[in-house]
């Protein structure tokens, strides 16, 4: 099902003069076609000229069931039938109630209140502003500082971005919300020399030594002035971090010990990516506040929430207190109804169960590109891995800027797109490329990935 090549012309150009693409160089485009993508049928996608796809980027890391799912677009349908929007400061509607009651009994522990954003940005942003209104509750008015990890990504709004650990998303924009600070992430693969063993490979001793520089970022901020300190399960920037061995328990530790809010951010690992509806029970952590966006309705309509402890929750339900916050399209009936036919899709067909018999399968396709001498290592959990691009295995060593620039952005995104396979080529951190299918894929799309990596990868070594 293709446009006709005029109308594809007029697209083209509409989109050039009008269409503001996001993280986008404009100018990559000055001379070719933008790729138009218009319609997606399960693990597939197909452009304006009929060509098709595999989409092994799940979109962002966000459609989990699967494209063309057509309940999902009844669902919608069906409640903006009924009620299209009302807003729920003061009000409630069945919806928002019936979606916050699910995700109470699927989050771990007692996190039983439900925030509605319409993304994990504002779910990130929510959590911070949570954190400090809590603490001036509860008699600590000094604790307003964030912790993060270095290269992650945690949003684009202002104090998302302020917690993000990227410095080159960030520059544009300072000054930012002060009161954030670094640690380090659990790259094993990178591992500063003497953290991880006297071969570099004890992921056990790196994650205690990583666990416990946020103790240390506490002490030297002062514990009377750190608020929370953001984690996601499995890093995505830099190319998936799983957490070594023990690492998370050791956070949960230095947070009980100093009183600091543990938020894990879920946005790209809740709802199967890891093979559990949220990854910190993949990795048996309890969490004060979970966040998360994305996969909630498998990208079918915006949404995100924030969810949180009793404990949180607690000093906001007497007296004149309030969280002074709120977004107009929070809990949106149309997405809480989307919302809630995913869920029942995720149940039915038991996608989290899938996503766990199945990934040691989609780990051995990948690994098996480490034949190629570009790949350096591959790393990542469930339906989440990163393959990292290295100029010598041996030492490791990677490529500097230009080569980077040459070989990411001047040839392996178009030509992985080019042999039909959406993904990410990413250089914030090192090279690497990733993936994250939709939840659905089996074996035959394993190895379709895997094929088309290794001709790719080939040629882009050849051109080093």
């Amino acid at each position: 099902m293709s446009h006709d090549p005029l109308e594809n012309e007029k697209l083209d150009s509409a989109a050039r003069d009008h269409l503001w693409m996001h993280f986008t160089r404009l100018s990559a485009y000055a001379n070719s076609p933008i790729p138009i993508i218009t319609r997606g049928e399960g693990a597939y996608i197909w452009d304006s000229n009929g060509k098709r796809y595999l989409d092994g980027l799940a979109g962002l890391f966000t459609v989990q069931a699967g494209h063309g799912r057509h309940e999902l677009a009844d669902a919608a349908g069906k409640q903006a039938g009924e009620l299209a929007f009302f807003p729920i400061w003061s009000y409630a509607h069945p919806k928002a109630i019936e979606l916050a009651d699910r995700l109470a009994d699927l989050a771990p522990g007692d996190l039983n209140r439900v925030f509605f954003t319409t993304g994990g940005s504002e779910a990130v942003e929510s959590a911070w502003k949570l954190a400090r209104s809590y603490f001036k509750r509860v008699g600590k008015p000094g604790k307003v500082k964030a912790i993060s990890r270095h290269i992650a990504y945690h949003g684009t709004s202002m104090g998302a971005l302020s917690i993000t650990g990227l410095p080159g998303i960030k520059e544009d924009f300072e000054p930012l919300v002060p009161s954030t600070m670094r640690v380090p992430n659990t790259n094993l693969y990178r591992a500063p020399e003497g953290t991880a063993g006297p071969d570099g490979t004890d992921a056990e001793a790196f994650g205690l030594w990583a666990a416990n520089r946020i103790a240390e970022a506490i002490e030297f901020e002062g514990p009377d002035t750190v608020a929370c300190v953001y984690l996601e399960p499995v890093q995505n920037s830099g190319g998936c971090f799983p957490p070594p061995p023990g690492y998370f328990q050791r956070v949960r530790e230095i947070c009980d010990e100093y009183d600091v809010l543990l938020v894990s951010d879920e946005v790209i690992c809740a709802f199967g990516r890891l093979g559990e509806y949220f990854g910190s029970q993949r990795y048996g952590y309890q969490p004060d506040i979970i966040t998360c966006a994305k996969g909630l309705t498998s990208g079918y309509i915006p949404a995100g929430a924030m969810i949180v402890s009793d404990r949180l929750a607690e000093p906001f339900l007497k007296d004149t207190n309030w969280f002074a916050h709120g977004i107009t399209f929070g809990g949106h009936p149309v997405a809480a109804a989307v919302a809630c036919a995913n869920l029942d899709i995720f149940e039915r067909e038991d996608l989290t169960g899938h996503v766990r018999k199945n990934s040691p399968v989609f780990r051995s396709y990948l690994e098996r590109l480490k034949d190629l001498p570009i790949v350096g290592d591959v790393r990542g959990d469930g339906y989440f891995f990163g393959i990292e691009m290295v100029k010598d295995k041996a030492t490791k060593e990677t490529f500097n800027d230009e080569e980077s620039e040459h070989l990411l952005r001047g040839f392996l995104s178009k030509a992985l797109f080019d042999a039909g396979l959406y993904c990410r080529a990413d250089d914030r951190g090192d090279p690497v490329i990733q993936l994250a299918p939709p939840l659905i894929c089996d074996e035959t799309h394993f190895a379709e990935i895997e094929q088309i990596l290794r001709g790719v990868l080939t040629e882009a070594w050849t051109r080093i």
